[in-house]
């Protein structure tokens, strides 16, 4: 399996010391296994869950475990393991740890976990999709292994277990022989293998070096992946990409720089320039299979080169550093952007990080701007509003009480129309206070060899945050004739 050059694990792969676990989804997904799947159509399923309840007007989650599971290790997959790791979770430095307002956490039979909130949760489920909650390790493998051991090593239930990793490299995995479902994993290894980028990913297939590969991104490769004689899935984004504007220092504690970013923003030029047209445009923050998605927004400030100019004028000029990691095209987005910025009369310095930066910067509050792509399956998932809005979480540029309020609401209702009204104006208040200008919809490609099939693959699901989960256990790969 071919990774991108994104997909990077320099703090390992525990859930509990992974500060990027959302971009590694795919990794620990083969090792731990889920408790929630998400599968065709946005719906959640129980894996090594069974199913769950939701009481208490949504303060209180009820979760029944699958009997009989065992982690790799021989370890009981039981409730008391469980509520281990969710303890453990909500103390991690992770983005992806959960957003709860857990008062306690329960195990109060052998099979039943129980966590009492706060504040109601209406979409305490879907938040599996992009929270390490999702991944149980063995709660023995962690009390007798060193923390650096197990990130290296981690042990989960999952379809796979760990036999060699070089870290940012090379993850090599064999099949799990006390996986819980009988007859899977399919495969019998699986070996993922960063690449330097989509193109050298086309060669490295072409040339036998890998069966599939991951989160394509670059639309002009699809006809060339193809004709290679590879299976290309388009998977369409859950997510909007924006320029995140940190609010609270100079420059962008002013609304007239901000709006001056809006009105410099040609979103639509830079789909037709970079992505030939192949994304849709928003103008908020979910794409077009997440929940709650709104692509217009009345109102909103579209590009105008005059009032952006006018606007820097009256600033007496605008100066600002523009942050951007090296993932697939993000140093080519960010440069179209520059450009358009300094259209406007902005001096705008470019800066390209690489993931750890990105995340120290943020959380020292040290940037201006950044080229993001944030955002979930759910909005109210830790890696979607809360990541880019909430005041007081590590990343956000904005803290804003009423906006506050807003998301926090919306997570708070379990009708589904109900959050759907708050969401909508969530959008209206982000237009109105110009905190981010959003671009377009990024949807990826998954690529796989002739005769290799598998969900989230070679059919399409959901993304949970940057890709659909790919559910290994149900992946296969044909024999050669």
């Amino acid at each position: 399996m071919l990774e991108n050059s994104d997909v990077a694990w320099s703090g390992g792969l525990s859930p509990f010391t992974n500060t990027s676990g959302g971009v590694d989804y795919s990794l620990n997904d083969a090792i731990f296994g889920e408790l929630f799947e998400l599968q065709a159509g946005g719906k959640v399923v129980g894996d090594l869950a069974t199913g769950y309840k939701v009481s208490d007007r949504g303060k209180t989650l009820t979760i029944y475990l699958r009997h009989g599971v065992t982690f790799s290790d021989g370890t009981p997959f039981d409730a008391a393991a469980v509520a281990f790791n969710f303890r453990k979770d909500l103390t991690t430095t992770c983005s992806c740890k959960p957003t709860w307002t857990a008062t306690s956490i329960e195990a109060p039979s052998r099979y039943t976990v129980v966590v009492h909130l706060k504040v109601a949760d209406g979409a305490v489920i879907n938040q599996f999709q992009d929270s390490i909650v999702n991944w149980m390790a063995s709660p023995t493998a962690v009390r007798t292994m060193s923390a650096t051991a197990f990130a290296s090593a981690p042990v989960g239930a999952g379809p796979f277990k760990v036999v060699s990793d070089t870290e940012n490299s090379r993850l090599v995995l064999r099949r799990n022989p006390r996986y819980w479902q009988p007859g899977h994993p399919y495969l019998n290894g699986l070996i993922f293998q960063t690449t330097a980028d989509d193109e050298s990913a086309l060669e490295d297939l072409r040339a036998g070096d890998g069966q599939a590969y991951e989160a394509m991104s670059t639309p002009s490769l699809v006809s060339a992946f193809r004709s290679a004689g590879l299976t290309v899935t388009a998977d369409p984004a859950t997510a909007t990409s924006d320029v995140q504007l940190n609010t609270m220092q100079p420059p962008f504690n002013n609304l007239k720089a901000r709006e001056a970013v809006y009105y410099a923003t040609d979103a639509a030029a830079l789909d037709k320039g970079i992505n030939l047209d192949t994304f849709p445009v928003s103008q908020s923050f979910t794409g077009p299979t997440g929940l709650f998605y709104e692509p217009k927004v009345p109102g909103y400030r579209t590009y105008d080169l005059a009032k952006a100019q006018a606007l820097v004028h009256q600033l007496g000029g605008l100066s600002f550093t523009l942050m951007t990691n090296s993932g697939p095209q993000q140093p080519e987005i960010a440069s179209a952007v520059q450009s358009m910025y300094q259209a406007a009369g902005m001096h705008v310095t470019l800066q390209l990080v690489d993931l750890a930066s990105l995340v120290q910067n943020y959380l020292g509050h040290n940037w201006n701007a950044a080229v993001s792509t944030a955002g979930s399956f759910d909005p109210a998932a830790a890696t979607g509003l809360a990541f880019r809005y909430l005041g007081g979480t590590p990343f956000s540029g904005v803290n804003d009480p009423h906006l506050n309020a807003l998301i926090e609401a919306a997570a708070s209702i379990r009708n589904a129309s109900g959050r759907a009204k708050i969401y909508a104006s969530i959008a209206a208040y982000l237009n109105k206070m110009a905190y981010s200008p959003f671009l377009y919809s990024v949807a990826v490609w998954n690529v796989a060899a002739k005769g290799v099939t598998g969900p989230g693959l070679t059919t399409q699901l959901p993304e949970a945050i940057r890709s659909p989960t790919i559910l290994w256990e149900d992946v296969a790969m044909a024999a050669k004739p």
